[in-house]
């Protein structure tokens, strides 16, 4: 079996396994621009045995579970600590902001699509959990980045809550339509090129959109 460890658990299972099966998830989604995976797959890919998913997650949902916790814990935290920053000005503050939501899809593009796949299949319990663990906290952020805005008279009064989807639909479309890409513009990759260029639109756009405006 190669896995890329040479040790194991008191159980025989590789060191580093649950690991190594959340970031071959990872990879087939982004390859395939998926939401979803094969477990025969994920076991050919990792070299683990795919049992290895019942024993870390439960089964195949857990998994996307335990792989959307992976992922959306970088925005929360990132986010958290931007709002909490003292000397940065709130412009700034959203600008650096956009531009990490945007870095965060470019590496894993298939998160707002998972996000919105395990609300709609998990139980109330577990949907009001990633709401409250993921989506909420962005919401408030945005709520307080605005709230400061207004108050330095650098943004205009909008609604949060629309502005919090203007934000996820602006940067989650273009990173979910690789076959828009590939079947209107002859292009299939999203390269690094196309994410700066993307960065700077989205940023300049949102911005124009969101600044007082002098009479």
């Amino acid at each position: 079996m190669t896995t890329g460890a040479n040790t194991t658990d008191e159980l025989g299972v590789p060191a580093g396994a649950r690991a190594m099966l959340l970031e071959t998830a990872s990879q087939i989604m982004r390859e395939g621009d998926l939401v979803d995976i094969s477990l025969s797959e994920l076991s050919l890919r990792s070299g683990l045995n795919s049992a290895l998913v019942k024993y870390y997650f439960g089964n195949k949902a857990g998994l996307l579970k335990a792989l959307l916790d992976r992922d959306m814990e970088t925005i929360v935290t990132s986010v958290d600590a931007l709002v909490a920053k003292d000397d940065m000005d709130p412009e700034a503050k959203l600008k650096r902001h956009i531009s990490k939501v945007i870095d965060t899809f470019y590496a894993v593009p298939y998160l707002n699509r998972l996000t919105m796949r395990l609300v709609r299949d998990s139980d109330e319990a577990e949907a009001r959990r990633i709401a409250e663990r993921y989506l909420t906290p962005l919401y408030n952020a945005y709520e307080r980045l605005i709230t400061d805005g207004v108050k330095a008279g650098v943004f205009r009064p909008i609604d949060p809550q629309l502005f919090y989807f203007t934000v996820t639909g602006a940067i989650d479309r273009f990173f979910s339509a690789r076959l828009v890409l590939k079947h209107c513009f002859d292009q299939d990759t999203l390269t690094e090129e196309l994410r700066d260029r993307y960065r700077e639109h989205t940023i300049d756009i949102i911005m124009a959109g969101i600044l007082a405006r002098k009479a």
